[in-house]
């Protein structure tokens, strides 16, 4: 994706000299590191079609960035999902779980893109994913070695577009959130990094992107991992 935000010509990978000012990369975890949203979708809309509720139009994009007890309390609520927002939240956690025991969509060049930056920052996750998901993921993805620390909205206030869990990040991480860059794919996830005052790094998916006036709001935006180099947040 080549738009407005960035000059066709630019080339991140070329040798160059560079000096980057950033402390931390923080990454997004589902849309980032592994392409899940949509079998996030597809449980919950499996759930709701189970119990012959219809599936709200904006219900969908309104979930992608809440926290586990925010998408819960809406599926039980505004979905009209039977049982208690946990009993939810467990079903379909379950639901995602079993997926990644038969298949864990990992995005091409989305952990070495995690060592890259190790090589030179200190590296964590700020993710909507509920814990246990989140360490599956890493564990998985042969990143615990690496990783600084890792952060699920379900440990905070609120889940994105409110800032909590990248603020968690940098505070764990013990840096600010000014010396900080964020990789992001959602609508939810680019604003929460953009109100957690830190350098936005957007990378819109397939899978329900951002509109044009939300990707606005990032200071690059970049078609995949592969070209989060030291070269392009020299350029920030």
């Amino acid at each position: 994706m080549r738009d407005a935000w960035q000059e066709a010509a630019t080339d991140y990978s070329s040798p160059m000299p560079h000096t980057c000012r950033f402390a931390a990369v923080v990454f997004d975890l589902d849309g980032i590191l592994i392409e899940s949203e949509a079998i996030w979708d597809t449980v919950r809309r499996e759930l709701a079609a189970a119990e012959d509720r219809p599936w709200p139009d904006d219900a969908t994009a309104a979930m992608m960035g809440m926290s586990t007890p925010e998408w819960s309390g809406y599926l039980a609520t505004t979905v009209g999902i039977s049982g208690t927002p946990a009993e939810i939240a467990d079903r379909v956690i379950d639901g995602v779980a079993g997926h990644y025991a038969h298949h864990l969509p990992a995005i091409p060049g989305g952990a070495a893109a995690v060592r890259r930056m190790a090589a030179h920052h200190k590296v964590g996750v700020a993710s909507s994913s509920p814990r246990r998901l989140i360490d599956r993921v890493v564990r998985e993805l042969g990143l615990a070695d690496v990783l600084t620390t890792t952060v699920s909205t379900e440990e905070v206030a609120a889940g994105k577009p409110a800032p909590d869990g990248y603020l968690k990040a940098c505070s764990l991480l013990g840096v600010d959130p000014a010396d900080a860059v964020g990789v992001e794919d959602s609508t939810n996830g680019i604003k929460s990094l953009r109100n957690a005052g830190m350098t936005v790094i957007a990378i819109p998916p397939s899978f329900h992107a951002p509109s044009a006036e939300t990707l606005a709001l990032a200071d690059v935006v970049i078609d995949s991992l592969d070209e989060l180099t030291e070269n392009l947040l020299a350029t920030l």
